[in-house]
């Protein structure tokens, strides 16, 4: 990756006003997998055609080089970091320009500070609207130190926080981390995501006692529990004064997949339409869960998290084959049974009859 430098008198870039405001309503973002053929080559048609759904699903954004997308994608023998941010900007322009209507960018960005930045200055080159900051590099670092790391990212890109669990790579992270680090001016949003309902309170709680709560979108990224994440309103104590926050939408590695039905699901949401019936919200977040379980993986502690999503893809036809960078990440035994299961109880859930009426023009 070519090296940027970097002086004291660049400025960050802001984020567009149309884009805040549906950033701050709640929209869903899929985070974005990779298309490969089956020499583990990028499949570019596929990787539009991937992208056209999701925009055409109703998606408000997309994440691009998340971890669905697969982090060696920045190891130098397989360098599509820049590539795949290339693809993914021209086919935004291109479904902004042809609806009028803006698609929030994000990037993913990991690694220390210097790999940090690179990324960064790409994605803002690329004409991105914000960063998915993971910070999962730095393990064994005090919170002052990736506050630092943070604040540098913030100066180069609208940063979005990343709550990621430590299953798939991330750490723990404190009320006191996410307090001083929802206080970055640049921290627009975070994406919660530890899988723990004590380290999700822990988030939101941070972010309340920062006094920027009212700036910062809060993002679901926890997969095991979508549907109660949305419909939660979180109401915490500070300063002898209640606060109330809720979770706007969700940036997801599970609606990668069946896409069009979580936008349907968000917007019920939006309307109070679970508002009155609370056994049967919570009958459909188990059934969410329960997909879920299947698609990532969770019996093997996430081990097919990605391919189970690429079977969900594959069987739909947007994607060839179950590929991945890995050759070792393969479906767990008995996954593809438990997505056969998920897909034959709960048939509300796909949208797979909306991906067979436009499969073929999105891969034109």
């Amino acid at each position: 990756m070519e090296s940027i430098n970097y002086s004291k008198e660049m400025k960050p870039e802001t984020i567009p006003s149309d884009v805040t405001a549906i950033l701050q309503k709640g929209v869903v973002i899929p985070a974005l997998p990779l298309a490969l053929n089956s020499n583990r080559k990028l499949d570019e048609r596929r990787q539009r055609a991937l992208i056209r759904y999701y925009l055409d699903a109703g998606a408000g954004g997309i994440a691009v080089a998340v971890h669905t997308t697969q982090f060696a994608i920045r190891q130098p023998e397989v360098n599509l970091y820049a590539p795949l941010l290339k693809i993914a900007g021209e086919e935004f322009t291109r479904f902004s320009l042809e609806k009028e209507k803006p698609v929030i960018r994000i990037a993913g960005v990991i690694g220390k500070t210097a790999q940090a930045l690179n990324e960064a200055q790409l994605a803002s080159d690329n004409g991105f609207h914000a960063v998915l900051l993971s910070v999962a590099a730095f393990k064994d670092s005090s919170n002052s130190e990736i506050i630092e790391h943070c604040k540098a990212v913030a100066g180069i890109m609208p940063v979005i926080g990343f709550y990621l669990q430590p299953a798939v790579g991330g750490r723990k992270l404190d009320v006191n981390f996410w307090r001083e680090f929802a206080q970055i001016e640049n921290v627009i949003a975070i994406k919660i995501a530890p899988f723990n309902r004590y380290q999700t309170l822990d988030t939101v709680r941070g972010v309340i006692e920062s006094g920027r709560a009212n700036d910062i979108a809060l993002y679901t990224g926890n997969d095991d529990n979508i549907l109660v994440d949305l419909l939660t309103e979180y109401q915490i104590n500070h300063n002898k004064q209640l606060f109330t926050k809720r979770i706007a939408g969700g940036l997801l590695g599970h609606w990668a997949v069946w896409t069009q039905s979580a936008v349907k699901l968000l917007n019920s949401v939006h309307n109070g339409d679970f508002d009155t019936n609370i056994q049967q919200s919570l009958a459909t977040a188990n059934k969410i869960t329960d997909s879920n379980a299947a698609f990532f993986d969770a019996a093997n502690n996430f081990a097919g998290c990605i391919v189970g999503l690429h079977e969900v893809l594959r069987r739909q036809g947007l994607l060839e084959g179950l590929w991945t960078l890995d050759r070792n990440e393969i479906l767990s035994p008995g996954q593809k049974e438990e997505i056969d299961r998920v897909y034959a109880a709960y048939p509300e859930l796909n949208d797979d009859s909306f991906v067979a009426d436009n499969i073929g023009r999105w891969l034109s």
